[in-house]
Parts: structure tokens; C-alpha cells; sequence
């Protein structure tokens, strides 16, 4: 499968397991799955929910941030690309 890199994390809430994600380079929208890499992270999850300033979205476009619900940690400048088929 091959990835589209699509943003980059600024920062992570490690007590309620969420990073937030700068939108770099495409949209992203809940059922996609990404993939969070750097260089001590590298995991896969597909988007289950994501917020705009504290508020659900079904969809997010480049030059947006958003707080996406992570299953591990992640660390600011890991990469978030997106999963294509």
C-alpha cells in the first residue's frame, strides 16, 4: 500500500492519549488510516474521530489542525502520512 504524507504532529497530550496534527499536504476524514512515524514512533490507526478547537469533524483539509485520539505515543515532528490502497 502506499502512503501520501499529509502532516506533521505538534504536540501530544499524553493524559488523554491524543495528538495534535498539523495538516501539511491533503485532507483527511474519519475512516481513513494513517500511519505516525519518527524515530521512535511508528504505528497505524484508522481515524475513529477527530476535533477542530474542542468540536467533532467528519473531515479535515490541508492547513487545518486537529486532535486526533492516538493508541500510543507520539512525539512532535513524527510524520502522519495517509494509507492508499
Amino acid at each position: 500500500m502506499a502512503e501520501i504524507e499529509i502532516g506533521v504532529v505538534t504536540h501530544y497530550f499524553g493524559h488523554i492519549k491524543v495528538a495534535a496534527v498539523n495538516l501539511t499536504g491533503g485532507d483527511l476524514q474519519v475512516g481513513d488510516t494513517i500511519h505516525i512515524k519518527g524515530h521512535t514512533t511508528d504505528f497505524q490507526l484508522q481515524v475513529q474521530s477527530m476535533q477542530i478547537e474542542h468540536k467533532q469533524v467528519q473531515k479535515a483539509v490541508k492547513g487545518e489542525g486537529i486532535g486526533l485520539t492516538v493508541p500510543d505515543h507520539a512525539r512532535e515532528h513524527d510524520k502522519v502520512f495517509k494509507v492508499v490502497p
